[in-house]
């Protein structure tokens, strides 16, 4: 019997080599799985590379990743925001490194990842210093540049309901960069809010197949004093 759920989001996260790239869904703070973050900085791993669409937000996800040394490289399209100070704090003193991709090329790179296409040409960044080192060529009299896939040894989503095979739905924009990713990756581990029997989502629904999807962790819905939800904790 195929059964991918875990109990807590160690067993989900599993281990993690030093020096893996992995994927990070989210998109500012819409769909970002903070669960899932804080158990790969507690899990220990360093030297990571990380793609998300941003650079890490205050003090808590993201950024605490990325201040407790476990990062290397910084793969993203937007690490600049004026809560952004853990990130430029480490690149201005060089201890991380960044490599800026346009947000269209990100997820375009990573969707052919998991496509399996060896390249494609993209007239985004042509003639710009994001082209430099990379081939060019002229497509019906337009620069194009040469850009290549953006493979994961692990991605980190967050969807909003799941089954014990790994199908995903999301809620509305915290999909964002959650389908591409759990295709690019070698291993994808989700986070649901609710896990649903088999059959119980129908199929012309479901947005991430279990076939991308290794390892799924239920978490509470957990009431913040403003009214809002935060997730807290792993069911």
């Amino acid at each position: 019997m195929i059964d991918k759920t875990a109990a807590t989001l160690a067993d989900a996260l599993g281990p993690v080599r030093d020096g893996a790239t992995v994927l990070i869904g989210g998109f500012g703070t819409a769909g970002v799985p903070e669960e899932l973050i804080d158990a790969l900085r507690q899990q220990g791993a360093r030297e990571l590379t990380l793609v998300n669409n941003n650079a890490g937000n205050g003090d808590t996800g993201l950024a605490a990743l990325l201040a407790s040394g476990a990062v290397r490289k910084m793969v993203c399209s937007f690490p600049r925001t004026a809560d952004s100070w853990v990130f430029d704090d480490l690149y201005r003193r060089g201890r991380i490194e960044l490599e800026l991709v346009p947000q269209g090329t990100l997820a375009e790179r990573l969707r052919a990842a998991g496509a399996g296409i060896g390249a494609f040409f993209c007239p985004t960044g042509y003639g710009t210093p994001l082209a430099e080192g990379k081939e060019t060529r002229l497509i019906a009299g337009r620069g194009h540049v040469l850009e290549l896939p953006l493979h994961g040894d692990l991605a980190l989503v967050k969807a909003e309901r799941g089954d014990r095979w790994g199908n995903l739905t999301y809620r509305k924009a915290a999909r964002n960069f959650g389908p591409v990713m759990a295709a690019a990756a070698r291993h994808t581990v989700a986070t649901v809010h609710e896990l649903a029997e088999l059959g119980g989502i129908d199929p012309e629904h479901v947005v991430t197949p279990g076939l991308y999807v290794d390892r799924v962790v239920r978490i509470d819905r957990v009431a913040t004093r403003a009214g809002g939800f935060r997730q807290e904790r792993a069911a």
